[in-house]
């Protein structure tokens, strides 16, 4: 039983963790490219 608890439970973190890496990535891409941007204008 505790196996099959804890299998479900891994299988779904790891997702999870992707999709979170995910969005960081794209918001520090975000804010280089606006910081890149305020340079590029001023």
């Amino acid at each position: 039983m505790p196996r099959d608890m804890t299998n479900p439970v891994t299988e779904d973190r790891e997702p999870a963790v992707e999709s979170e890496r995910g969005a960081l990535v794209a918001v520090l891409l975000m804010v280089i490219l606006g910081v890149a941007g305020i340079f590029a204008v001023s």
